[in-house]
């Protein structure tokens, strides 16, 4: 199948970045995306829960309990016409993702879209990079688009993605792949005063068909396309 660009064309804010990316023949991908932030980047992922104590004498002269105490816990706020979201959640790729299965297959490519979701939400793709080979033009489509549209201290509301069904082939002497239902909510593409860009992009519900290829890294993206 041959790849297209078309989650690039979805983000790209101005017509020029569209016609780049048709040029490298994407099309528009109308895939839809659940993501996470990093404390790296657009804030502190969620801090564990403080605890409190409590001492006291069990006779009647006991003295004062200690006051507990609680460390907050940092709160998911998702982006909206005020800013960014954030602490959006740091997606974290399952043990059984680095095996050479059905199962680490399709767990990847969940961890792959929450990848992509999570750039979305914070412009971060530098994960998103690493699981993505190089020749792959429908991710590198993706990862500019996602880059064009955060850029100019822009950023995203929306476009938050869901993969309900994910089911891989693995066979002997074939190439792996996956069969995936993309769900992707409303983009809204914000320039700094909280004004839209542009018209948003509706929410999608589509089938993907992704390629793998599995080596001492782990597996890695290697194509992508719509099924139509």
């Amino acid at each position: 199948m041959t790849s297209q660009n078309s989650f690039a064309s979805r983000v790209a804010p101005s017509g020029a970045f569209h016609s780049r990316v048709s040029r490298s023949g994407a099309a528009a991908l109308v895939v839809g995306l659940a993501l996470a932030l990093s404390g790296c980047n657009s804030g502190g992922s969620p801090g564990p829960g403080g605890t409190s104590s409590q001492m006291a004498d069990e006779t009647p002269t006991a003295t004062a309990a200690a006051t507990p105490t609680s460390t907050p816990s940092a709160v998911y706020k998702p982006a909206d016409a005020t800013g960014p979201a954030q602490n959006v959640p740091v997606p974290v790729l399952p043990e059984v993702a680095k095996t050479e299965t059905k199962e680490g297959a399709e767990a990847f490519v969940r961890f792959w879209y929450e990848n992509l979701s999570f750039g979305y939400e914070t412009g971060n793709t530098e994960t998103l990079d690493k699981i993505s080979d190089p020749a792959c033009v429908f991710c590198t489509g993706l990862r500019d688009g996602i880059a064009e549209a955060w850029s100019q201290g822009r950023w995203i509301s929306g476009g938050k993605i869901e993969t309900p069904v994910v089911t891989a082939t693995v066979e002997p002497g074939a190439g792996p792949f996956v069969v995936v239902q993309v769900i992707q909510s409303v983009i809204e593409i914000r320039n700094p005063d909280g004004s839209l860009l542009q018209k948003p992009t509706p929410a999608t519900n589509t089938g993907s068909r992704a390629g793998l290829s599995f080596g001492s890294s782990g597996w890695t993206m290697t194509d992508l396309g719509l099924i139509r």
